[in-house]
């Protein structure tokens, strides 16, 4: 299985859609074997789940996210946590113990605010 979190700074990042980088994690009989970061170039949402799909993940976990971002990762066959805070690493490590905190009710509705947007303020 590979999990792939929205990430900045060891962070997972709020907004689906600009984040810097994603990391991820492999994982082999319930166990976290490995962590690689894998930039998106500022790639946008579509851009974006066709790099998830390339790397093979099978869950992303994130903060914010859009409709259609929420539906493109559906569509792709992708397990979607959003909703989520804290540090990646830890977020990969509960999800594998089956103890995630995420809200899967996460939407972002404020798209073209600009920059200096944060998500972490808008989303819900």
């Amino acid at each position: 299985m590979r999990i792939a979190v929205t990430t900045e700074n060891g962070e997972i990042y709020q907004h689906f859609g600009s984040t810097p980088e994603f990391s991820v994690y492999t994982v082999e009989n319930g166990k976290l074997l490995s962590r690689e970061i894998i930039s998106t170039n500022g790639t946008g949402h579509e851009a974006l789940i066709d790099v998830l799909a390339e790397i093979g993940a099978d869950v992303i976990i994130c903060g914010g996210i859009g409709g259609g971002a929420r539906n493109g990762i559906m569509n792709a066959g992708i397990k979607l946590y959003p909703g989520a805070f804290g540090k990646a690493d830890d977020a990969a490590a509960a999800f594998v113990s089956g103890h995630l905190e995420y809200n899967p009710d996460t939407l972002c509705h404020h798209h073209n605010e600009g920059e200096g947007h944060t998500c972490a303020h808008h989303c819900h």
